[in-house]
This record gives structure tokens, C-alpha cells and sequence, in this order.
């Protein structure tokens, strides 16, 4: 692999003349390696190393020399018939993942086993933990790192980062339920065991404010193990007193409470919110 990663590197580096370097049909051959091991699940565009986001820029980069070596070509599937430089994913049954008709996955996209998909849109780079459903209309945008055992609620809209390279993409942790129509986008992250009531708004711009101190924790970054809604707090400005978006953490959860779904309910409908 460190051998691929210099020449994907070296390939980006003479992107804007790749035949000064290699054939097109070597660079082409390297690209497909490197989009291959994503598609398999053997490498990955990034992951939290002590509690950190490492991005493997190589891999990113060897997604956008795809784009600049592919040819548009016509994809008929039954009924429907796309037109695009790269191929959706095949060979769901032996992966043991299940796609409801109307579920589209790109080739360079990883599908842990288990995975779920209800008719919704997973794109290159993407990767989809083990036993994670993404349900009716959710999205999961380019190189987003959704953890196993996750449940992305109808509508969610999982923001991709896919330029610039060294950018770090959405993370969402093992064993979290993205509630209905929430949006996470540009880098946010949501810890592991987390729950997010239905319409929430996170990015690296959002606070995220502890209801019981009122103190701002992070901003786009909700810890593991809590229950976090969607609110908005009074801001001052010349021109008058107005309200902007934050997120508040309404529970702090022990590890492996969010199994209770009465408990949870419970707790989301003290605050009028659900998922």
C-alpha cells in the first residue's frame, strides 16, 4: 500500500499532465487500485486515532484522479439509465448487505456487512459501518465515515468533504440514531452512542451547549453518549436582538443506555423533540 500511496501521490502532484509521468492506462490502473481497496473496505479516507481525525489524503486525491481519468459512459440498470464517469457498487448479496430497490451506492463506497440501505444515496469515499441503516431519502456524502451499528433516520443529509484534500470529512460514531432530517455537514462529528433528535443542524460554525451548565462545549463536535436537540439562543446586534442555531446536550447517557428505546423516548419527549 505505501508503495500505491507514493504513486497516487505522484500521480496528483502531475495532475495537470499526467502523461508526462506514466501512460494513461497505468495511471488509470493505479486509480483503480487505490478506489478498489476503499470499495473493499481495506483502506479507508480517514478515522479518529486517539481522538483525533486522521485523513489519509492519498485515497482522496486517488478519488479525484479517477474523476479526471474516467470516461462518461452510459450505465442502464432495468428501467433507468444514468449517465456518469463512475460505476454504482454490485455484489450486495455476498457482501450480505441489503439494498431496497431505489438505493444507490457508488463504486469506492465500503457497506459493512448488515448494512441497510432503504431507497437513499451513498457516494465514493463514503464508508457505512457494519449492521448501519441508512433509511428512506438519507444521504451519506463523499469520503463520510458513518460507524457500525448506526441508525441514519429518514431524510438525513450526511455532508461530504471531498476538496480540499487534507479536509476532514463528517464522522458519526458506533451506535448513534441521526434523528429525521438532521444535517450534518462540513467536518462535524458525532461521538459514539449519541443521539440527535429529529432536525438538527451541526457544523464546525454550530455551539454545542450543555443544558444543565449552559456552557459551550465544542463547536460541531457533540460528545459520545448524550441526547442532543436542535435550539437556539438570543444574540445581540446592532441591528436588534436575534436567535441563532446551537445544538444542547439535554443527557448525558452511561455507556450502553441508549439501548433502552422507552427510556429514550421518554427523555425526547420531555423536550417535545424525536427521532
Amino acid at each position: 500500500m505505501a508503495d500505491l500511496e507514493s504513486t497516487i501521490t505522484t500521480l496528483w502532484e502531475a495532475r495537470d499532465d499526467l502523461d508526462a509521468v506514466m501512460s494513461r492506462d497505468e495511471a488509470r490502473a493505479a486509480v483503480h487500485e487505490a478506489i478498489e481497496l476503499l470499495d473493499s473496505g481495506e483502506a479507508r479516507v480517514a478515522e479518529m486515532v486517539d481522538d483525533e481525525v486522521v485523513v489519509h489524503q492519498w485515497l482522496k486525491q486517488a478519488i479525484l484522479l479517477l474523476f479526471r481519468t474516467a470516461e462518461m459512459e452510459t450505465i442502464e440498470l432495468g428501467p433507468f439509465e444514468y449517465a456518469d464517469k463512475v460505476p454504482l457498487k454490485h455484489g450486495y448479496e455476498s457482501a450480505k448487505v441489503r439494498a431496497v430497490p431505489g438505493s444507490s451506492a457508488r463504486w469506492g463506497s465500503y457497506l459493512g456487512p448488515g448494512v441497510i440501505l432503504m431507497p437513499s444515496y451513498v457516494n465514493i469515499g463514503a464508508r457505512v459501518g457494519a449492521d448501519t441503516m441508512v433509511d428512506t431519502w438519507a444521504t451519506v456524502g463523499s469520503c463520510a465515515q458513518i460507524g457500525e451499528r448506526v441508525h441514519l433516520s429518514g431524510g438525513v443529509g450526511i455532508g461530504g468533504v471531498l476538496e480540499p484534500a487534507q479536509a476532514a470529512p463528517v464522522i458519526v460514531g458506533d451506535d448513534c440514531t441521526i434523528g429525521s432530517r438532521c444535517m450534518v455537514t462540513q467536518g462535524a462529528r458525532v461521538g459514539n452512542g449519541t443521539v440527535l433528535g429529529e432536525g438538527v443542524i451541526l457544523n464546525p460554525g454550530i455551539p454545542v451547549i450543555d443544558a444543565e451548565s449552559g456552557e459551550e462545549v465544542s463547536r460541531g463536535v457533540v460528545p459520545p453518549w448524550c441526547v442532543a436537540v436542535q435550539a437556539m439562543r438570543p444574540r445581540t446586534f446592532a441591528g436588534g436582538e436575534y436567535y441563532l442555531p446551537c445544538v444542547l446536550v439535554i443527557r448525558r447517557l452511561t455507556e450502553g443506555e441508549r439501548a433502552d428505546k422507552a427510556k429514550l423516548n421518554e427523555i425526547l419527549r420531555d423536550h417535545g423533540v424525536a427521532t
